[in-house]
């Protein structure tokens, strides 16, 4: 599976994983939501390792742009709170680390 795939679908599972927890705690939501929160995040540690890199770090490393800008992608969709021209510039620049990273001829 492509890299970018990869990542994208750790990044889903993370965010929805980890909003999970937030559901439950800071909106009062009901306990069952840690069942596939606690699924999710074992998802998102399975579909990192996937991705095939000899260092872990530097896995990690790229994988930060792809999330900040998949968390904005949430906030809009998931919490209807659309991102502004800061969150998006800042997003931006994490992204091109991230290819930088990723596509870095080693």
């Amino acid at each position: 599976m492509p890299t970018i795939v990869l990542y994208g679908l750790a990044a889903a599972a993370e965010i929805a994983g980890c909003f999970a927890f937030f559901a439950w705690w800071r909106l009062g939501q009901s306990a069952l939501w840690l069942i596939p929160g606690l699924g999710l995040l074992i998802a998102f540690a399975l579909l990192l390792a996937l991705v095939d890199s000899p260092a872990a770090g530097r896995t990690y490393a790229a994988y930060g742009g792809i999330y900040i800008a998949a968390s904005l992608v949430w906030l809009w969709l998931a919490e209807g709170f659309r991102p502004d021209r800061f969150d998006l510039a800042g997003a931006a620049i994490c992204l091109m680390g991230a290819a930088i990273i990723i596509a870095a001829p080693r």
